[in-house]
């Protein structure tokens, strides 16, 4: 089958779209904006779910290089009151069904699973336009472009691709994480060290609320919560690391020190990453030689579902292709059919976590949500 399939964006989805395709023998390009695959660290802990992300990768072919990955002990989870009291203290016993491996570090393994050349870096998507019959044409920031008969949007939440389908633009939700890291911890951070414990920490407030979770080598990666505006994030300057860290770190005044130590002992600059959701249920009509994927279909708030949910939407889009053979548009119609229910069903469960984890009830809420009583 010769289907030349256009992939635009290489992160998780849109490489386990080309690499589903490969093993079916059909041929894609991949075209990112990064300049290589080391252009910028690749996020941090991912928990891939048996239910989705774990199938994704078995169409793929690449369980057994996915169980390589597998950091043991990470699905442990705390939950803190911001004295430091222990509310939920659960050991990863080894029969989690969602365990935990390094973003960058699956997708090398996705990256290396496919023929030399099928990405194409730095290629920063500038325009697209519909052809006719089907056909679209990308042109990038360098000058070049390129007409496809299919064309997929994995570009994330701010999709470029998205444009051809709907008018859908992402909203800020009230609430924005700040991001640092502690390297070593064992050795040079150990009260926090011991604070985050095996796996993941939580330690939330209305509002606010410190989170970190135990990533490779020691390393902590924490992640600050604060429903604030957008105003309020503007007033602070990110890139002068000690006053935006001094900042942060002043609106959890009396908060036990080995949970603020995760912030103000930060050793990279804090980074601002405002939460932004698509309406939930989005969905567009059909538009002949064209889809979404992952974020650029339906973007919601943070619960561990959306790399799972990148990486199902392109194996069942691979798949699909695969079944029909010379026929882009069933395949897609397919596709879309099963796709939008869902990621309605999807983006619901994450605005109702999302509040569980982050809204008035919490962390009693959240403790109820992870002990199966919510």
């Amino acid at each position: 089958m010769n289907t030349q399939v256009t992939i635009i964006g290489a992160g998780l989805g849109g490489l386990t779209l080309a690499r589903v395709l490969h093993v079916h023998g059909i041929p894609a390009t991949v075209y990112e904006a990064e300049a290589s695959p080391a252009a910028r660290t690749q996020g941090g802990m991912l928990d891939i779910h048996d239910y989705n992300g774990q199938l994704a990768l078995e169409a793929a072919g690449l369980t057994e290089e996915f169980r390589n990955l597998i950091l043991e002990g990470r699905e442990a989870t705390r939950i803190l009151e911001r004295d430091g009291t222990v509310l939920l203290d659960e050991p990863d016993d080894g029969t989690g069904a969602r365990p935990e491996v390094q973003r960058g570090e699956l997708r090398q393994v996705l990256l290396d699973s496919l023929p030399e050349g099928t990405v194409r870096w730095g290629h920063k998507v500038s325009g697209v336009r519909t052809l006719g019959d089907g056909r679209h044409e990308v042109t990038f920031a360098n000058g070049d472009s390129v007409a496809t008969s299919l064309l997929v949007g994995a570009d994330g939440a701010w999709s470029r691709v998205r444009s051809l389908l709907s008018d859908a633009t992402p909203e800020y939700v009230g609430t924005s994480f700040v991001e640092t890291y502690l390297f070593d911890s064992d050795t040079r951070h150990p009260d926090s060290a011991k604070a985050v414990g095996g796996g993941a920490l939580f330690s939330l407030e209305p509002g606010k609320g410190i989170q970190a979770h135990r990533e490779s080598g020691g390393n902590l990666h924490t992640y600050v919560v604060l429903s604030k505006p957008q105003e309020w994030f503007a007033g602070i300057d990110f890139t002068d690391a000690a006053a935006s860290t001094t900042r942060i770190a002043a609106e959890f005044d009396g908060w036990a020190p080995e949970l603020t130590a995760l912030i103000t002992d930060g050793e990279t600059p804090p980074v601002l990453r405002p939460i932004n959701t698509l309406p939930t249920g989005h969905r567009w009509d059909r538009v002949p030689g064209v889809t979404l994927l992952g974020d650029a279909a339906h973007l919601c708030v943070p619960n561990g579902e959306g790399a799972n949910l990148a990486m199902f939407d392109a194996a069942e889009l691979g798949k699909a292709i695969a079944a029909h053979p010379g026929d882009v548009e069933a395949a897609l119609a397919v596709y879309e059919q099963a796709l939008f229910p869902r990621s309605a069903e999807a983006a619901t469960e994450a605005a109702r976590d999302f509040d569980l984890c982050f809204g008035e009830e919490t962390p009693h809420s959240l403790v109820k949500l992870l002990t199966g009583q919510a």
